[in-house]
């Protein structure tokens, strides 16, 4: 086992390709599979699994890739205490539920321990996938949320894939509106004040099923409802349409100015935000960092 070969892995597991990592590397595609399959046969476990959709991590894979990421990032150290060595561009990796606290903790970690030479990732994407993201290694940590309607089933996806929840902060639920939206100004709103206004949605895609819903209360019908994939449609139509949508209440100004604001809502609901990442296996630099970052941004802009 080499270190070379150790870097292969971490470059295979990043771009979920052989092909891309190969080019990556400036490497052949044949060179780099033999160099994987030679470092598999000689621990005697399978890192990789070749699917239709790609290159996947196994369980095995997993266990090792996190290992393999401490000792080059040790190497790493010492070749640039010792041997003036220029620091590796660092590579972390994050995906989330569709979180303005999740930016604003990523722009912290930009600003904090960002390198001239960087690749980082921040995919705001869909509850399933934000779950197979971080099975399948292509980021560390994944952010999202569980309470009594959906915990049972997103729990035991969590168990198959051998990830844990690691709560962040507990909400009650808001709405997300307009400045000018009418409810604006009022201290707290009901269900029934919201019926005449469109509710906001984010699409789960192939995975649409009320437990994967990024918004409580999904089962309830809405006589308007339009559902978006990404957040800035969505904040644009909370102003163009005096729409709303339930989330946490958490809302950064600095990022998203004052145009949106949190409204309390009235029922009985909690909404559990958390971080999802492998089961017994330590977080990176950038991870540990992007945790931390976490949760300064959500003591700052909860409200």
């Amino acid at each position: 086992m080499t270190l070379q070969q150790l870097k292969y892995v971490i470059e295979v597991a990043t771009r979920g390709s052989m092909n891309e990592a190969a080019k990556r590397l400036f490497i052949s595609q044949p060179s780099l599979s033999n160099a994987i399959k030679d470092l598999e046969e000689e621990l005697q476990i399978t890192i990789f699994e070749r699917t239709n959709k790609g290159i996947v991590l196994t369980k095995d894979g997993a266990e090792f890739l996190s290992y393999a990421r401490q000792v080059v990032e040790q190497a790493a150290l010492l070749e640039s205490r010792y041997l003036n060595v220029k620091p590796a561009p660092q590579h972390f990796s994050v995906s989330a539920q569709h979180y303005a606290f999740a930016a604003s903790a990523f722009v912290e970690l930009v600003n904090q321990y960002g390198h001239d030479e960087y690749e980082l990732a921040l995919r705001e994407t869909k509850t399933y996938e934000v779950i197979e993201d971080v099975k399948h290694m292509y980021s560390e940590i994944g952010i999202l949320y569980l309470n009594e309607f959906n915990a049972k089933v997103i729990n035991r996806l969590l168990d198959d894939a051998g990830l844990q929840f690691t709560s962040l902060f507990v909400a009650r639920p808001h709405i997300f509106i307009s400045a000018r939206n009418p409810l604006a100004k009022q201290p707290i709103v009901t269900i029934d004040q919201l019926d005449d206004y469109p509710f906001l949605c984010f699409d789960q895609g192939e995975f649409n099923s009320f437990h994967f819903s990024e918004e409580i209360l999904s089962t309830l019908s809405h006589k308007k409802l339009i559902r978006v994939n990404d957040r800035a449609t969505l904040f644009n139509l909370l102003i163009g349409l005096n729409g709303y949508t339930i989330s946490t209440g958490v809302l950064s100004a600095d990022l998203n100015g004052r145009d949106i604001i949190p409204v309390p809502l009235e029922c009985d609901e909690s909404i559990n935000v958390g971080w999802i990442s492998h089961r017994n296996m330590p977080l990176s630099k950038l991870g540990t960092a992007y945790v931390e970052a976490l949760k300064e941004s959500v003591a700052k802009d909860y409200g």
